[in-house]
């Protein structure tokens, strides 16, 4: 096998051919061990490297599947993967790409004795480096940090495992590019150093994250509860338990914006979910006189018998309950969603023996809609929450979330009293401060920025949103009017 190049020493272009190592396995190794030379600043022999798009894509995945292995080891424990990770940092490789392409557009050619690269030679060898680089630094991440050689936030161990490597890295690029720039315009040459400096200002900020892998939180040593027992009695007695607590409330009073709330905590593996329904439905019923107007749907064994399920096809009836009774053209219905979320918003829902199906954005929707309900109160607490905005945007509705769509929130896990997003909107702000859910929500942002900071959440801040519909504004208006007037 060989490779045609242009031969320029006898000052006209001459086709010339040269041999070219095999491919596979052993043309992979020789990119990696010209990458090794290049990252000890040595001259890499072009002549014994064939560049292809299927070597640049096998080097690339090499790099990541490297990456993504070595962040999963470097996490003890049960792991979520988080595959957003894997789109993040590409900017740096487009600028690579493009430097590689203005020092050398053509192919590899031929200068004297010595072969030059072409732009996917230079590219593909620049990844190899990469690797190279990323073996090194993982590697000492391990045997300084991970041993206990030196503290995670020690100065000395981040400056060895990561600062230093790193500023090895864009100095070895450095060199090889300008190798392999040679003549070239002194203007080219300071855009070359300049882009570099670039991303390397990016690699540092922004390694060792984004990682690949979230640390599920430890439960041992946790008291564990007991397994929920579903028995004829328990069954019997939820049969009719939601009609008979939808008969028991509150009718709507004429003339009066009333609010009706439902609280919805459909995980049962989690105290925190319990304890929030439970605080949010005791803020609502003090702070907005909905006391006899709400309902409390929870899947937990504390409650079996005393509170409906939250499974979907009761979250359904309940809002056509609530529809029937309510002004649908004056009042308000104020429902709270609280568990984890998935990427794809699905709100999880568990609660063993039963299967019971999750909740996704457009079904709420779909039995808002249909049970003819104008103004609503949405409010989600869950990862990735900001997956529900979109779908329940509406003129009459005001939605917030606990996260935007690409983040988690915080404070689900066994130990927490409550989650952030739930303590600081409504534990805190509602409770005591204000009832604008404008102002709680952009209260609650900056206390769970700092709470999150504090607590070393490590895949970015919550970011909670909200959508205000223009319609529902003047409602809440005058209700929040009543209710500070009322004595």
């Amino acid at each position: 096998m060989s490779d045609v190049v242009l031969d320029h020493s006898a000052g006209t272009p001459v086709m010339q051919t040269v041999s070219a190592p095999r491919p596979g396995v052993l043309a992979a190794a020789g990119w990696l061990l010209e990458g090794a030379r290049s990252a000890l600043f040595l001259a890499p022999r072009w002549q014994r490297l064939t560049a292809s798009p299927w070597q640049m894509a096998f080097q690339m995945l090499l790099q990541l599947g490297l990456s993504v292995l070595l962040q999963r080891i470097s996490v003890d424990g049960d792991a979520v993967f988080i595959w957003r990770a894997l789109v993040a940092g590409w900017f740096g490789a487009i600028l690579n790409a493009w430097l590689c392409y203005l020092i050398q557009p053509d192919p590899q050619v031929r200068r004297g004795p010595h072969s030059a690269p072409g732009a996917a030679h230079l590219f593909t060898l620049l990844i190899a480096l990469s690797t190279c680089f990323t073996l090194l630094i993982w590697g000492l991440y391990f045997a300084l940090i991970r041993s206990g050689a030196f503290a995670e936030d020690s100065p000395w161990g981040q400056s060895l495992a990561w600062s230093l490597p790193l500023l090895w890295c864009e100095l070895a690029r450095l060199v090889l590019l300008l190798r392999a720039a040679r003549p070239l315009a002194p203007l080219r040459t300071m855009v070359i150093i300049g882009v570099l400096m670039l991303i390397a200002v990016m690699e540092y900020h922004l390694a060792p994250a984004p990682t690949a892998w979230r640390a599920v939180p430890k439960v041992e040593d946790q008291p564990q509860e007991e397994p929920f027992t579903l028995s004829q009695e328990v069954m019997e007695a939820q049969l009719s338990l939601l009609d008979e607590q939808l008969d028991a409330l509150k009718p709507q009073r004429p003339g009066m914006i009333d609010m009706y709330t439902i609280t919805f905590a459909p995980y049962q593996g989690e105290e925190v979910f319990r304890r929030e329904s439970a605080m949010v439905a005791d803020v609502m019923a003090k702070r907005f006189d909905a006391a006899g107007r709400g309902l409390q749907l929870i899947n937990h064994r504390k409650t079996a018998e005393q509170l409906p399920w939250a499974t979907p096809l009761n979250l359904q009836r309940a809002i056509e309950g609530i529809g029937d009774i309510m002004d649908r053209d004056e009042d308000v219905l104020f429902i709270h969603l609280t568990s984890h979320g998935a990427s794809d918003g699905e709100l999880a829902a568990n609660f063993w023996p039963i299967d019971v199906e999750p909740v996704m954005p457009p079904e709420l929707k779909e039995w808002l809609d249909a049970a003819g309900i104008r103004y609503r109160v949405l409010s989600i607490s869950a990862c990735f929450a900001g997956n529900w905005i979109a779908p329940l945007a509406a003129d009459g509705t005001l939605v917030m979330t606990a996260s935007d769509a690409d983040h988690t929130s915080y404070g689900c896990g066994k130990k927490s009293p409550l989650t952030f997003f739930g303590r600081a909107m409504y534990d805190e702000q509602l409770r005591t401060t204000t009832r604008s859910f404008t102002e709680a929500h952009a209260a609650a942002r900056k206390i769970i920025l700092q709470r999150e900071t504090e607590a070393g959440k490590d895949d970015g801040y919550s970011n909670p949103q909200i959508k205000v519909g223009s319609k529902i504004v003047p409602v809440l208006e005058r209700m929040n009017k009543r209710l500070t007037e009322k004595p």
